[in-house]
């Protein structure tokens, strides 16, 4: 198998659909282990139509570029009440992603 598995989590604000099944958003990412291109991703917010949306902005970038491209289109796109705990989760799957000994 050519790919990972990564999650990161964020704690979800107050007042959103989705805290009253989960009390953190977690984002997952399918990633080619040697490029580090996101193959597909998804997050628990509370819609489909939420979940596709973010899985588009994240698809097709590579984490060998770091996060800040990610963010800024999490930032600039997305402007429902879970953006900074998009933000954060998305962070945090990029740390887990960092710790991963990588093969050139």
């Amino acid at each position: 198998m050519n790919t990972i598995f990564i999650a990161g989590h964020a704690r979800l604000p107050s007042g959103m659909a989705a805290k009253s099944v989960y009390e953190t958003l977690t984002i997952t990412a399918e990633i080619d282990k040697k490029y580090g291109v996101i193959i597909a991703a998804s997050c628990t917010l509370a819609t489909e139509h939420g979940r596709e949306f973010v899985g588009q902005l994240l698809k097709g970038y590579s984490l060998r570029d770091g996060i800040e491209g990610p963010v800024n289109l999490i930032k600039e796109h997305y402007l429902g009440k879970a953006g900074n705990a998009l933000v954060s989760a998305l962070k945090d799957l990029y740390k887990q992603y960092e710790g991963i000994p990588q093969k050139e």
